[in-house]
């Protein structure tokens, strides 16, 4: 009698081995598109755009949903641009491979704080925000009108804000080092935070002029600094005028109304290759239009096969005045 339980546990065993493996179905992989494209269409951020004029922003944080920093003069119906906040998301299905992105007016304590004490009683343009790993300190630049009618670069400093209560916020404090009593506008750094970029008309035109910084200097101790010269980029110059330039890794964007584009303002691109930067490339009528252009700010994301573009236009379409708009690009080497 034992011998035959045994033996049918054995058959029961074998059975079960056997069985098994032929009952479990294989599970098909729904993702069918491992990284996301950001699209190549123009989205306009409807729920941060107003029927007024809404430009001149920058990224304060980049990630997948990042508050965004800009101009606009819908508080003053139409007058003073002060700087204001919103923000933006998107997602994207790697199982149908759809894109979708979301805009909206946020309230965050610090921003708050940020451009309450930013703001003057006069127009204010084109904030630009950067971590420097030297002092620990967050730092935005912009660009006031003064006492005389020009545009003079002014920065505050902070440390980074984590959520918790907000940081003291130092400034506006004069750029002391590049405001020259021309109008100057529209700051930024190349990735190693050694050489400055930004727009004056000091010469006549507005021009893209560059600024070295030591590497052993604090952005504070630099930009305060009496004032000095700084030297023409010519690279991405012309006999227009060539205004808001914006680096992300290795990509120059900026605005023109030089001679060839599509009308107003063009938005134009410059790769550094080789150590230097290559002629400007228009971005063409897929991104251009016979309006104005602006202010292009450039970014990415690590899940993402390429790039994506924030700038502003007055194109017809819009809410009203400039608006922002989003879109994908991709750059050949």
């Amino acid at each position: 009698m034992k011998k035959l339980i045994a033996h049918i546990f054995s058959v029961c065993l074998t059975v079960l081995i056997i069985i098994a493996p032929m009952s479990c179905k294989k599970t098909e992989n729904p993702v069918k598109f491992p990284k996301g494209t950001f699209p190549d269409s123009l989205i306009n951020l409807s729920d941060i755009n107003s029927q007024y004029d809404d430009y001149n922003m920058d990224i304060n944080v980049l990630s997948a949903g990042a508050p965004l920093v800009f101009s606009s003069n819908r508080g003053s119906s139409g007058g003073e641009f002060d700087l204001i906040y919103g923000n933006f998301s998107y997602t994207f299905d790697q199982e149908t491979g759809v894109f979708s992105i979301n805009s909206e007016m946020t309230d965050n304590p610090f921003l708050n704080a940020l451009v309450a004490q930013a703001n003057t009683a006069g127009n204010d343009f084109g904030p630009y925000s950067l971590f420097s790993s030297i002092d620990g300190f967050e730092y935005d630049i912009l660009s006031s009108v003064n006492t005389n009618g020009d545009l003079d670069f002014y920065f505050l400093k902070h440390l980074p804000y984590f959520g918790t209560s907000v940081p003291t916020i130092s400034g506006p404090t004069p750029v002391n080092l590049l405001n020259s009593g021309s109008d100057e506008a529209y700051f930024c750094f190349d990735t190693n935070q050694d050489s400055a970029y930004f727009t004056s008309n000091a010469e006549g035109n507005f021009d893209i002029f560059l600024h070295k910084k030591p590497a052993e200097s604090t952005i504070e101790a630099w930009l305060s600094l009496s004032f000095e010269s700084s030297s023409k980029a010519d690279i991405f110059n012309s006999t227009s005028d060539d205004k808001c330039p914006y680096i992300f890794r290795k990509i120059m964007v900026f605005a023109s109304n030089r001679p060839g584009g599509l009308g107003g303002f063009d938005l134009y691109y410059s790769q550094f290759q080789n150590g230097q930067w290559s002629t400007p490339v228009n971005f063409g009528p897929e991104i251009n239009s016979s309006s104005d252009e602006y202010r292009p700010v450039l970014s990415s994301d690590e899940e993402f096969t390429n790039n994506f573009l924030i700038f502003s236009s007055n194109r017809p379409g819009g809410k009203g005045g400039f608006d922002l708009y989003f879109t994908g690009v991709t750059f050949v080497d």
